[in-house]
């Protein structure tokens, strides 16, 4: 299953578009106004499905996971010094990225593929294309690129 993420270019808080194969609006994610950078996800027909959003003062970084409002854990960037690693406490999931934080293969416990994710260049919004093997790891997938999403912007905007 492919999908794709685009960010909507003029949003104030944050919006985000997921589109499948048929250019179908899959998921559609809200940005809050909050000190904890919340990101809340709507399927198609417009429910909740979850929502995601960063610990207060944490490091290394931590970003909680919900599905609906059952607390399922969080993923935790790694401190690392080349390749960004995040870990995903609630499913055993890994993932390993490249060196400029741009590509990424999501992990199985026992190291097989779940995902990966490829961020487009040359787009004037962050575009990323996610390649997930089971259609059923899509939200949890899609919650960890919003999860490396609000990472990136943590990293850019203490770098500033």
């Amino acid at each position: 299953m492919k999908l794709l993420f685009k960010q909507r270019i003029l949003s104030l808080f944050g919006a985000y578009d997921v589109y499948d194969e048929d250019d179908n609006v899959v998921f559609t994610v809200k940005g809050e106004p909050s000190f904890n950078n919340m990101l809340r996800i709507y399927d198609a027909d417009g429910y909740e499905v979850g929502h995601i959003k960063s610990r207060l003062f944490s490091i290394p970084a931590t970003y909680e996971i919900y599905e609906g409002d059952e607390y399922l854990g969080c993923i935790e960037r790694q401190i690392t010094f080349f390749k960004p690693k995040f870990n995903i406490d609630y499913n055993n999931w890994s993932v390993t990225g490249d060196i400029p934080g741009m590509n990424y293969t999501i992990l199985s416990q026992n190291g097989k593929p779940i995902a990966t994710v490829y961020k487009q260049i040359l787009r004037l919004a962050d575009t990323y294309e996610l390649d997930i093997i089971y259609p059923t790891d899509a939200l949890y997938v899609l919650m960890f690129v919003l999860a490396m999403d609000i990472d990136k912007a943590r990293r850019t905007n203490s770098a500033s």
